[in-house]
């Protein structure tokens, strides 16, 4: 079943599209003929060709929310961190939520906060079992800051900027699936564009991730060509960085941020890896608080990966906000999976323990 799209449609005849490529620039409008004139063909968002499997996103405009099915999108990145996707799957399968964490991860990427009420039974991949805290066209700035987003490239290919992971975890959970449809922001339509002017501008504006987890470039060619776990390599640094998040750093907005912290673990080696077990809590939570100790007692001003700094890349001035090892984030993720409210490192190690992923 199709879920609603709220994304405003482009005239289908006589409209020129204005391919925004970033904050204040655009590439000007191609100017046509009346629809009907003599010798010419009706516009299409600039498009002659409506044939091509996308075609129904051809005509959305930066800022939109676009309905995406999930195996349409092309993610910009060559790897994940396995163990934010087994963490994801640990919470949606072996679960101690009252709703569901699968229907709260749904909503809030579909631009709707969290779930309201959700169905005995309910699926992700049946929305008439359960509904989110904001109808459709109700979005507010916050709910739309939260989306996963995503760029048109030629042909109207969906290119998938964030969100490699939930979209992975979306695909991979049992009532999920390929065929489960969210909606998307969209950052920019270059669909107008060449495939080698398209890459140029996802490149200038650091819309893609072109290193392989040992730091290895990879060319736009070898990026996976659609969202799941057996379409990506395993980063072990990325997935460190995910369990530190408001420990040691936070979220910023900035594409790739992890990615970025994670070169630097890999490159300048502020902690030794040598001891790291990801199949035991005790020893990669360890990993973890070293890891972001280092992180927050960096100088604001160190240039951490990229040309971006601590401070760019959202170092926090205090580890774990300040509190105690028993307090805050840092408690929160070292509960065990034994605990009445399991901390995330504890259901991707359970996961990968019951589906014997170690």
């Amino acid at each position: 079943m199709r879920f609603r799209s709220s994304y405003r449609r482009a005239s289908v005849l006589g409209a020129a599209l204005a391919v925004s490529v970033g904050a204040g620039a655009a590439v000007a409008p191609v100017a046509l003929a009346a629809p009907g004139a003599p010798g010419t063909r009706p516009s299409f968002c600039n498009h002659d060709n409506r044939s091509t499997p996308f075609a129904q996103y051809l005509c959305a405009k930066a800022d939109d929310l676009l309905d995406v099915r999930i195996g349409d999108v092309h993610p910009t990145q060559p790897s994940l961190g396995y163990d934010e996707v087994y963490y994801k799957l640990g919470r949606y399968t072996l679960g101690k939520d009252a709703i569901n964490k699968k229907f709260d991860d749904w909503c809030e990427a579909d631009g709707r906060v969290a779930a309201a009420s959700v169905s005995p039974g309910a699926r992700l991949n049946d929305p008439s079992s359960f509904t989110c805290q904001l109808a459709v066209g109700a979005e507010t700035a916050d709910s739309i800051a939260a989306m996963k987003t995503v760029v048109i490239g030629p042909g109207g290919e969906p290119f998938l900027t964030d969100g490699h992971h939930t979209l992975t975890s979306f695909i991979e959970t049992p009532d999920g699936g390929a065929g489960l449809h969210v909606r998307l922001r969209v950052q920019a339509n270059l669909s107008t564009l060449t495939r080698q002017d398209f890459w140029n501008q996802m490149r200038a504006h650091k819309w893609v991730w072109l290193r392989d987890p040992n730091g290895k470039p990879v060319t736009v060619n070898k990026l996976p060509t659609g969202v799941g776990l057996a379409n990506f390599t395993d980063d072990k640094y990325r997935s460190l960085l995910y369990f530190g998040r408001d420990i040691g750093y936070a979220q910023n907005g900035l594409p790739f941020q992890e990615f970025y912290w994670g070169s630097w673990v890999r490159d300048a080696k502020p902690i030794d890896l040598a001891k790291w077990n990801q199949n035991d809590h005790g020893s990669y939570l360890a990993t973890v608080k070293a890891l972001t100790e280092k992180i927050a007692a960096l100088p604001k001003n160190t240039t951490v990966d990229n040309g971006f700094t601590a401070a760019e890349l959202g170092a926090l001035d205090q580890w774990n906000g300040g509190k105690a090892a028993d307090k805050g984030e840092f408690d929160k993720l070292s509960k065990p999976y034994s605990d009445a409210k399991p901390g995330k490192l504890a259901y991707a190690l359970e996961y990968k323990r019951v589906h014997n992923l170690r």
